[in-house]
C-alpha cells in the first residue's frame, strides 16, 4: 500500500506540473477574452485549475514525506531530465503570458495592430484580447490625416537643375531617355523597391477582366496591357475572408469611366480616392463621390488609404500607425511630377515588413508631396517583364499566370509559400 502511495504521488506531481501551467494559461486568457474560451468553459477551467493546485500541493506533501524511498528508485539522469523539461515548460508558459499581458506592451501592440489589419487573421489577437483592449491599442496606434484633399496646382512638373540631397540625386541622376528607375531599399531587414516613373501620363489603372467574378494576378494584368511595370493598387470586397478578389472596394475609375461605385469598404482608418487627373497629377480626395471625381477630371482611381502625405504635409502617425508590420505598397508623386511606386516585402512568417511610419519616412525622403498607402500583405507585388526581372533582380519568378512577367519582390501567402493572389486592380506603367 505504501509503495502504491509513493508511485501515485510522484506521478501526480508530474501530471500536475504539466496540467497546472497549461490550464492557468487558458484561465488567464479567458479573463481577457472569451473569443477563444467561452465564458462557461472559462468558469469550468478555473474550477479545474483550483482542483489541480490542491492536488499538486497534496502530491508534493506526500512526495516530501516519502522522498527518500521514491528518489532512490529514480536514476540521476532521469531526475535531471524531468527537472529540466519541467523548468523549460513552466518558463515557456510564463514567458507566453508575460508577452501577452506583461507590463511591456511592444509584443501586444505588434500582435494587435498587425493581426487586425489582415483579412483573415484577426482571430490571432481576438483569441487573447477583448474588444476594449484591442480598441485601446488601435487608438494609440493610428494615422491622423490632415483632412485635406490634394491641391493639384502644387505639382509643377518642372525638373530641378540641382539635387536637394542624395535621395533627390538617386531619383534625378538618370539617363533622360529611361522611362523609370528602380531603387532598392532595406526596410527593417526586408527588401524594398521604389520605382520612379518619369512620365506620369504613363501610369494607368488596370482592372480585372473578370470584374465581379474573380480577380487577376498582377502579372496577368501587366501582360494583358503590355506594361513596362506594374504594382497592386486598391483593396477588394472580401466577405467572410473568402473573396476571389473580383470586386474592388468603394469607387473605382478607369480611363475616365466609373467602374464601381460601391458603398462597402474594407478599410476603416482614413484614406479616400487615390488617382490621377487628366493633367497627370496624383490626387488624394476626401469625402468625394464618384461623380464629383469625374467632374474634377479624375481619369484613373481606386479607393484606399490611409493618406500618408497631402500637399506636402505628412500625416501624424501615432505609435506604428495601427497597421502593424507587413508587406506594403504605396504610391506618391513629387512636385516635379515624378511618380513613386513603392513595394516592401515581408518575411516568410509575415511578422516583418514596414509600418505606416516607414512608408511616410520613405516618401518624405524621396520628396513626395502627395502619397498614400495601397493594399498590402499577400497582394503587395511589383512586376516587370520576365527577362528583366530575372536578369537584374534575381526574381523568384511568377505565379504562373503569365509566361512574360515576374515579380521582383517576394510575396508570401498565409501558408508561407512564395505566392501572391488574384486582386481587383493594379497600377501599370504603359510603354
Amino acid at each position: 500500500m505504501q509503495d502504491l502511495v509513493k508511485k501515485r504521488s510522484f506521478r501526480g506531481i508530474l501530471i500536475n506540473l504539466f496540467l497546472f501551467p497549461t490550464i492557468t494559461v487558458l484561465v488567464i486568457i479567458g479573463f481577457n477574452s472569451n473569443y477563444l474560451i467561452k465564458r462557461f468553459a472559462h468558469y469550468l477551467l478555473f474550477v479545474f485549475d483550483s482542483l489541480i493546485l490542491v492536488s499538486f500541493i497534496v502530491c508534493i506533501i506526500v512526495f516530501i514525506k516519502h522522498r527518500k524511498a521514491i528518489t532512490k528508485k529514480i536514476k540521476l539522469w532521469l531526475k535531471i531530465l524531468l527537472i529540466f523539461l519541467a523548468t523549460i515548460y513552466i518558463a515557456g508558459c510564463a514567458t507566453f503570458i508575460f508577452l501577452l499581458y506583461g507590463p511591456y506592451d511592444k509584443f501586444r501592440v505588434w500582435l494587435i495592430t498587425t493581426a487586425m489589419q489582415t483579412m483573415n487573421h484577426q482571430y490571432l489577437c481576438k483569441w487573447f484580447y477583448n474588444d476594449k483592449q484591442i480598441e485601446e491599442v488601435l487608438d494609440n496606434n493610428k494615422v491622423i490625416e490632415s483632412g485635406e484633399s490634394t491641391d493639384a496646382s502644387m505639382v509643377s512638373k518642372k525638373r530641378a537643375t540641382k539635387f536637394k540631397d542624395k535621395y533627390d540625386k538617386e531619383i534625378l541622376d538618370v539617363d533622360i531617355d529611361l522611362p523609370y528607375k528602380i531603387i532598392e531599399l532595406d526596410v527593417n531587414g526586408c527588401k524594398g523597391y521604389l520605382a520612379a516613373i518619369y512620365d506620369p501620363s504613363k501610369v494607368k489603372l488596370a482592372v480585372t477582366s473578370k470584374l465581379g467574378r474573380s480577380g487577376q494576378y498582377v502579372t496577368k494584368m501587366a501582360q494583358d496591357h503590355d506594361a513596362l511595370l506594374a504594382i497592386n493598387a486598391g483593396g477588394f470586397y472580401d466577405p467572410n475572408y473568402s473573396s476571389t478578389g473580383g470586386m474592388p472596394t468603394s469607387i473605382t475609375i478607369s480611363d475616365g469611366k466609373i467602374v464601381t461605385n460601391n458603398t462597402y469598404s474594407s478599410y476603416n482608418q482614413g484614406g479616400g480616392i487615390i488617382g490621377f487627373n487628366k493633367d497627370d497629377v496624383l490626387v488624394l480626395l476626401k469625402n468625394t463621390s464618384a461623380t464629383q471625381a469625374i467632374n474634377m477630371g479624375v481619369r484613373d482611381a481606386v479607393s484606399w488609404g490611409p493618406f500618408l502625405i497631402v500637399n506636402g504635409k505628412a500625416s501624424f502617425v501615432r505609435g506604428n500607425g495601427g497597421w502593424g508590420y507587413a508587406a506594403r505598397s504605396a504610391i506618391g508623386q513629387r512636385e516635379d511630377g515624378i511618380v513613386l511606386l513603392l513595394v516592401i516585402s515581408s518575411n516568410q512568417i509575415r511578422t516583418k515588413g514596414a509600418d505606416m511610419v516607414d512608408l511616410v519616412d520613405i516618401m518624405k525622403r524621396y520628396h513626395a508631396i502627395n502619397a498614400a498607402n495601397l493594399d498590402g500583405g499577400t497582394s503587395s507585388v511589383m512586376v516587370l517583364p520576365k527577362l528583366i526581372a530575372q536578369k537584374e533582380y534575381d526574381s523568384p519568378c511568377s505565379d504562373y499566370s503569365s509566361d512574360k512577367y515576374c515579380w521582383i519582390n517576394t510575396p508570401y501567402d498565409s501558408t508561407g509559400a512564395k505566392q501572391t493572389r488574384p486582386i481587383a486592380d493594379a497600377w501599370i506603367v504603359e510603354k
